[in-house]
């Protein structure tokens, strides 16, 4: 894989030394960093959809604020940095550092502006979860301003051959619409150049409130995400669908001694107050002092699940209560899709990326776009992802069997070589070298059957190719 990002590297180079545009030359410069910077995944849904909260779960700390202020109506970026620090980058084209305090954890942004003259913001803050990927906040989509829903696909659409700004995205759904589609066929482009099928993961989002904040809810939620995945309009763009409670997912990382004593008085009350007490949110929220924090922080779902949980004794303290909130929120499940389908193949997100920007910058017929095309054809990493863009958008031929292992040994399901040959992840290197061997033997039989549509005997190579570099480098896989 690291051979694709040199090769990139090199003819980012050879570009801007050619180039004398020097609009041009800047551009390919900021390419050529991005493409050693930490991959870039945006979070993207539509108003209320609670990006804000699970950007906060998924760093495991209060940061961005999720009420509808000012600053919600800006792109906010979320990097790694020595030290707590806010930029501010205008429309004009200027940066200004920008002073900031922190409320109930949440970087809380002085603009000092109206927000229509910021293009972005961008939060530094020392995160060992943020340096392997910088998260970005984006406006909501749908939203009652046209301007701040325009801010969000401008900032990540793919049209044409122009780049997105963003990697990957993650997409937050409540109730599919054909306007969640049509966001992520923009954010795709033409699913070949700039989109993959691989760069976007849905999140079913607010997933115990699906469920009514039954104690079942998230059981519910994953019946729904699982009809939304297998939707034949969504899984082209969008293959896994992840249920999360972000309110508990946010919790679970920052839980407070006084809200689990809060949580632990009313579990001691007798069982028909508690009842009582948790019919509804009102209930429990004008109960007593300290009870509607609680109630903001966790959901009613979150309340819930923690009552029983303590006064079944399943939980003994904040730390274990904390630790079983992650546990039911879906978020630990987010971070193992966000493992193997964007961290796992960064490398080949960022060379997209950049090759993008080579497209935009170059006529058509130069040398140079050439050896870009020749990069995008040659590289068995972009095979992969063109043939995993047929088979999602079911244009290649083959038994459902055939085409579902297809999927997985392309990497749909994550780059590593356990999962793509649909072993545990602690399947010795014996095992999965055997698992390969046998792979490669049958699609190497496919590829030369004669009865073989000409269309899966090429796509079977391109398998038995994947499964020949799983062989060749089974320490690395």
């Amino acid at each position: 894989m690291t051979d694709l990002l040199d090769r990139v590297r090199t003819l980012l180079d050879r570009a801007s030394v050619e180039l004398r545009d020097p609009g041009l030359r800047a551009r390919l410069a900021t390419a050529r960093r991005r493409v050693d910077e930490p991959l870039r995944v945006a979070i993207a849904g539509k108003v209320k959809a609670g990006k804000s909260t699970l950007l906060n779960a998924l760093v495991g700390e209060e940061l961005a604020p999720t009420d509808a202020g000012e600053c919600t109506r800006i792109v906010t970026w979320y990097a790694d940095g020595p030290t707590y620090q806010v930029q501010s980058y205008l429309r004009d084209g200027t940066a200004e550092p920008r002073p900031f305090n922190r409320v109930g954890g949440a970087v809380r942004i002085d603009l000092g502006r109206p927000a229509d003259e910021v293009d972005h913001l961008e939060v530094r803050v020392p995160s060992a979860r943020l340096r392997r990927h910088t998260l970005i906040d984006t406006p909501g989509i749908a939203s009652l301003s046209t301007d701040v829903s325009l801010r969000t696909m401008a900032f990540l659409e793919a049209e044409g051959e122009r780049a997105a700004q963003t990697d990957a995205v993650i997409y937050l759904l409540r109730h599919m619409h054909g306007s969640d589609v049509r966001f992520l066929e923009s954010f795709h482009g033409d699913g070949l150049s700039n989109g993959t099928p691989v760069n976007a993961v849905g999140v079913l989002s607010r997933a115990d409130e699906i469920g009514g904040c039954r104690l079942d809810a998230m059981a519910a939620a994953a019946r729904v995400a699982g009809r939304y995945a297998s939707d034949e309009r969504l899984r082209r763009l969008c293959p896994v669908v992840v249920p999360v409670a972000g309110l508990l997912g946010a919790a679970g990382a920052t839980l407070r001694e006084e809200e689990y004593a809060t949580l632990a008085a009313v579990a001691g009350l007798p069982m028909a107050d508690v009842v009582e007490l948790l019919l509804t949110a009102d209930r429990f929220g004008g109960s007593g002092p300290g009870r509607q924090p609680v109630l903001d922080r966790l959901g009613l779902f979150g309340v819930r699940l923690s009552v029983r949980l303590i006064r079944e004794r399943a939980v003994h303290d904040s730390a274990d209560l904390a630790r079983a909130l992650t546990a039911h929120s879906g978020i630990d499940r987010l971070r193992d899709v966000f493992e193997a389908q964007f961290v796992g193949r960064s490398e080949v997100l960022k060379a997209r990326s950049a090759l993008a920007v080579i497209d935009e910058c170059l006529p058509s017929d130069s040398a140079l776009a050439g050896e870009a095309e020749r990069i995008r054809a040659s590289a068995h990493e972009f095979v992969e992802l063109r043939l995993l863009h047929l088979i999602r958008s079911d244009r290649l031929p083959g038994t459902d069997e055939q085409l579902a292992e297809m999927d997985r040994l392309l990497g749909g399901a994550g780059g590593a070589a356990y999962h793509r040959l649909g072993l545990p992840a602690d399947a010795p290197p014996a095992r999965i070298a055997a698992a390969a061997q046998q792979a490669l033997a049958r699609w190497q039989a496919v590829s030369e059957h004669p009865f073989s549509a000409r269309e899966l005997r090429t796509a079977a190579r391109a398998a038995a190719r994947s499964c020949e570099g799983m062989l060749a480098t089974p320490a690395r896989s």
